[in-house]
């Protein structure tokens, strides 16, 4: 625990920074997992939609800085190659 005043105050700030960061990370995790899910099933219009849902939280989190945009692009295009995987 720190001692500093300005220590305590970047403290509170971490912890509010921190869950709302882990809020998104997790948001992006399960929207990339739903869409997969969905390429594995085989349906490829729901798959589609899911994907770019999955791809629009990605690019949401990598534009605040909550993930490194190269992490996002990698994602990204391993989803899209899934999806067009499916398409042929």
């Amino acid at each position: 625990m720190p001692n500093i005043a300005s220590s305590i105050r970047m403290l509170r700030t971490d912890v509010k920074r921190t869950a709302r960061n882990k809020a998104i990370r997790t948001e992006c995790k399960s929207s990339v997992t739903k869409a997969e899910k969905k390429i594995t099933a085989g349906d490829a219009g729901e798959a589609k939609i899911a994907a770019v849902n999955a791809i629009s939280t990605l690019d949401k989190a990598a534009g605040k800085g909550i993930i490194h945009p190269n992490n996002a692009a990698r994602r990204k295009a391993r989803l899209v190659k899934k999806l067009n995987a499916l398409k042929k």
